[in-house]
């Protein structure tokens, strides 16, 4: 199976600064599979790009989403053109996981069967010193 064997619509994210995988190859996923790709590319870098939650203060994003088939757009081409926003991808993000997901529901039964949970979470393991 390779990348170009997936069908599902996929959501891909870049750093601006990110020296274990530069953005410009994360983007060649776009000459990887013909599907639909939302690309997505963040301030910061490897850790601080992904780790940017709403509110984190300094943060911005550029996004765009290729439809199936259509032509290939270079790199710095694409970042001419993607729409800038301000603020946490994350936003962006979980707006596309909605568009695709059905309603929300209860998490599944662990292992088939249901399990009373030990506590709410964050669990009280956080309170431990």
């Amino acid at each position: 199976m390779t990348v170009s064997d997936i069908h599902a619509p996929l959501f891909v994210v870049g750093t601006e600064t990110d020296h274990v995988s530069p953005w410009r190859s994360v983007y060649k996923i776009h000459l990887l599979n013909p599907g639909e790709i939302t690309f997505l590319l963040t301030s910061g870098g490897h850790n601080a790009g992904i780790v940017s939650e709403p509110g984190h203060p300094r943060r911005h994003f550029r996004i765009d989403r290729r439809t199936p088939g259509a032509v290939y757009r270079g790199p710095e081409e694409w970042c001419h053109t993607a729409a800038e926003h301000e603020g946490s991808w994350w936003l962006a993000w979980t707006a596309w996981l909605a568009e695709r997901a059905g309603p929300l529901g209860p998490p599944p039964p662990i292992g088939g069967r249901t399990r009373k949970p030990l506590a709410d979470a964050p669990g009280t393991y956080v309170l431990e010193r």
